[in-house]
Formats: C-alpha cells, sequence, structure tokens
C-alpha cells in the first residue's frame, strides 16, 4: 500500500453522539475492506462488513501479537503492551485462558450479584440525595465499575480516584500523549506490582488471590502473568462498563417509547442489553489492530503479509445483511429471528433475485424465504 492509494483518514469522526460514522454505511456497501490513513502515519485495512469481521477476529493468521511487534502498524500513540492477554495469540493466550476461567464461573460470578446490588443501590441513593440536576458520569457510571474492580482486586477505595485517572489516560489515542499514556502505564502497572506481592505473601478472598492459586496440571500463574492479568481486567472492566451505563441510559432516554416498553416487561432486560450493546457505536477506532502473517483474502481482497488489518465491530452491528432495520433500537429485538433473516437475505441473494426486482417482489421473495 501506498500514501497515494490512501483515500480515508481513520477513524472517522461520528456525526452525533449515537450514529456511527455515515462512512461506515458507505464502505459496506462499496468497499467493504478499504485502505485508510491512521493517526500514527501508518496504513491499514478497514473491514465494515459482519461476515468479513467475523472473520478477522478468528482467523489464526491475523495476529494481536505481530501488532506489538516494533516497526509494526499502530493505531494509537504507542504500541499495545505486549505482555497483555488481549495482545497474546494462541498458544500463550490459550493457557492463560485456561488457568483464569475457573476464577469467572457462573456460580463465582453470581456471588458477586449481591454486593454489585448493595454498591449500585447506594450510589443511586446517594444521587437522589443531591438532587436534580445529577451526573450520571460523575454519580454512578464511572465510580461503579470502579469500586468493582478494586473490590476484585483487592485495591484500597482510597486509591480509586488515582486508577480512574491512570486508567483514563492510559486508554488515550489522542495523538501527541505518548509520553502521558507510557506514564499513566507505569504508575498502574508500579501499583500492581505492589499489590500482587502483597496477595502472594498474604492472599485472601479477592480475585488476584483466587487467580495467585490457579493450577492447572502444575502449571501457574507467573508473578507477572497476574500482574498483566490485574491490569488488563482494570483497564478493559472499568472503561467499557463507564461507558456501556452511561451511553445505555442516554439512548433509552432518547427512545421513551423503548423505556416504557422495557419498564413493563423487564423480563426483557437479558435481551435489552444485547441491543443496547449492538445499537450503541462503540470506540470509532474500531477493534483490536490485528497484523498478518502471511497473504490471505478478506471479502475479495488480497491482504499481504505485514499489512495492519483493523475489524470494525461498530460497523458489523449496524449490518443490514444481519440484523432487519439495523438503525432502529428494538429492545425485544431477538436474535434467533435475526440469524433466520440473515440467512434468508444470503437466499435470495444467492438466487441473484435481490437487487433485480421492485421492492414489492423483492420482498415477497424475502418472506417466503423466511417460511
Amino acid at each position: 500500500m501506498t500514501a497515494e492509494d490512501t483515500r480515508l483518514c481513520f477513524p472517522f469522526a461520528p456525526p452525533t453522539l449515537f450514529e456511527p460514522p455515515a462512512e461506515f454505511a458507505m464502505l459496506r456497501g462499496t468497499e467493504p475492506v478499504a485502505r485508510v490513513l491512521l493517526p500514527s502515519g501508518d496504513q491499514a485495512w478497514l473491514v465494515t462488513r459482519y461476515s468479513d469481521v467475523r472473520q478477522v477476529l478468528s482467523d489464526p493468521r491475523l495476529s494481536r501479537a505481530a501488532a506489538t511487534a516494533p516497526g509494526a502498524p499502530r493505531l494509537g500513540p504507542v504500541r499495545p503492551e505486549a505482555k497483555s492477554m488481549m495482545a497474546m495469540d494462541p498458544p500463550e493466550h490459550t493457557r492463560l485462558r485456561r488457568l483464569v476461567m475457573p476464577a469467572f464461573t457462573a456460580r463465582r460470578t453470581e456471588r458477586l450479584r449481591p454486593r454489585i446490588q448493595e454498591i449500585a443501590d447506594g450510589l443511586l441513593d446517594g444521587m437522589v440525595r443531591n438532587g436534580p440536576p445529577a451526573d450520571l458520569t460523575v454519580h454512578l457510571s464511572r465510580p461503579l465499575p470502579m469500586a468493582v474492580i478494586c473490590e476484585l482486586l483487592g485495591v484500597p477505595a482510597v486509591d480509586r480516584d488515582d486508577f480512574s485517572r491512570w486508567t483514563d489516560t492510559a486508554l488515550s489515542l489522542g495523538a501527541g500523549m505518548a509520553d502521558e499514556v507510557i506514564d499513566a502505564r507505569e504508575l498502574l502497572q508500579g501499583y500492581l506490582a505492589e499489590l500482587v506481592d502483597a496477595k502472594l505473601s498474604n492472599p485472601g478472598d479477592d480475585l488476584l488471590s483466587v487467580l495467585a492459586a490457579a493450577d492447572e496440571s502444575g502449571d501457574r500463574l507467573r508473578e507477572g502473568e497476574l500482574l498483566t492479568l490485574g491490569s488488563t481486567l482494570l483497564t478493559a472492566g472499568y472503561h467499557t462498563v463507564a461507558n456501556a451505563i452511561a451511553n445505555a441510559t442516554l439512548i433509552l432516554l432518547r427512545h421513551p417509547q423503548q423505556l416504557a416498553l422495557l419498564v413493563r416487561q423487564p423480563d426483557l432486560v437479558p435481551t435489552a442489553v444485547e441491543e443496547l450493546l449492538r445499537y450503541t457505536p462503540g470506540p470509532v477506532s474500531g477493534g483490536t489492530l490485528r497484523v498478518a502473517t502471511e497473504d490471505l483474502e478478506i471479502g475479495g481482497t488480497l491482504i499481504r503479509a505485514g499489512d495492519a488489518v483493523i475489524p470494525s465491530t461498530t460497523s458489523a452491528n449496524r449490518d443490514g445483511a444481519v440484523y432487519g432495520d439495523p438503525d432502529r433500537l428494538d429492545v425485544a429485538r431477538d436474535e434467533r429471528n435475526q440469524a433466520k433473516w440473515a440467512a434468508a437475505l444470503r437466499t435470495v441473494r444467492k438466487t441473484k433475485i435481490c437487487w433485480s426486482i421492485d421492492t414489492n417482489r423483492w420482498k415477497q421473495a424475502l418472506l417466503k424465504a423466511l417460511e
């Protein structure tokens, strides 16, 4: 790829808070695997269709670990941390996943529910006591995941403000922030190193202590791996949850009929959570950048070894080939019907009817395929 070949700068600027950039829909229809220029000056292939994004996320020839190598294309001001579980490939990733899974069983997670409920209730009560207007981000969406993660890891409450500040900076993609990002990562690593040492010497019932005791056929997590896992849990479990709470609340307020339906039918909450996660645009930067370890093809486009690939989950979640009326929020959306819709649409396309008939006949063909 050459700079002359690149037509789009990425990440795109979102037009509004809850609408994905228009470029995604355009690319899905005209150039689903497109060359883009990144803020770092590097280039990448941006993948926007659901089926192609799924391929990128599962293809072993597209490596997350290779994206941490010196000289590899990068999206942000610094490369991903090479020791992070989120930057590993099998078999290293498989080994760590096997060791940590017992700490995340459904039974153990369910035991956390009462304490999380207690924290959430306390934060909401405090917000009510303070009276209107209330800032959801300040009073709930940020302090809730931070409090839960700190309890999971055994972090004292007095350190939570520092954690929040360090994490905000460490996850920044802003241009010219390389020094600040590196400093924040070092502060997080230093504190967590002391915490891991304390748990190894005097284990408790917190998650770090459980992970320290994890054993699979004589294989145990090393001290450095515990440190990396603690950092990963902090950074991945804080921003993502905080943003999801704030965004989902605002989306429901902007869709009062959907909110009213959810209030009338609280059993829809699990479905609504999935739909809100789908509907809410994720980071405009897309998914984790990967680097091809050999030549391969994605969506009919040749990707050369060494090229960077970015799977846009935000775009995939609005792909009309999978989700009927994808730009509409539907808290009662039935994913099983969505899978049926996608299969039917593929059937119609294969018959070459889809784009050559008028709208009414297209609808009839699609309904027949859905029978």
